[in-house]
């Protein structure tokens, strides 16, 4: 999506050891109208899969995966990173490493919001290692629906998560995907 790398190319800087700072129009500032055109995109690549619910994890996630909701008619869920004392005992609870946090974080779904029989669409910001959407995908399994499709906005292919997440066998779509980004440079495949 030309959009979307354009942004990347004039505000996204590269920290160095695979980490891009987009924060400025995705992670901490949003442009509602990036997300707006960005989850239209998505919807279109998704649209025939048939989904339920969109799935997404806090924070970072919440924007894109609410334009491609609303696009699609459908509500989201987003996985939080601690349990709230709203939240019933019983949890879906699985752990994933967070590249930017340094850390292992924990994704919690309440079974109030995801349940057996639906069809799952995951949307988030990032697709890198691809260990927080496995993640979410094992949390849509642990209640019993089932993941129809993957997106992202950003995809770094180098890091080598779109081959982790094949054993999903389902639809993967990046808006923007980077291959390289070395010596300070931001690369987009063809």
């Amino acid at each position: 999506m030309d959009l979307l790398k354009q942004r990347i190319l004039a505000e996204g800087r590269n920290l160095g050891q695979g980490i891009l700072k987009v924060d400025g129009f995705i992670n901490h500032q949003v442009d509602p109208r990036l997300m707006f055109a960005c989850g239209q995109e998505l919807a279109a690549r998704f649209s025939h899969l048939g989904a339920t619910k969109v799935l997404t994890a806090e924070i970072s996630g919440i924007a894109p995966a609410v334009a491609a909701a609303y696009h699609l008619g459908l509500p989201v869920v987003y996985a939080r990173k601690q349990k709230p004392v709203t939240m019933p005992n019983e949890i879906f609870l699985t752990l994933a490493p967070s590249h930017t946090k340094g850390r292992t974080v924990e994704l919690i779904v309440s079974p109030e919001y995801l349940g057996a029989g639906e069809r799952i669409l995951i949307i988030d910001d990032f697709l890198a290692s691809g260990q927080t959407i496995l993640g979410l995908a094992r949390l849509a399994q642990a209640a019993g629906a089932r993941v129809v499709g993957i997106g992202a906005l950003i995809e770094k292919s180098f890091e080598g998560g779109r081959a982790l997440l094949a054993a999903q066998d389902v639809p993967i779509e990046s808006l923007a995907i980077i291959s390289s980004m070395d010596d300070g440079r931001i690369e987009f495949a063809d």
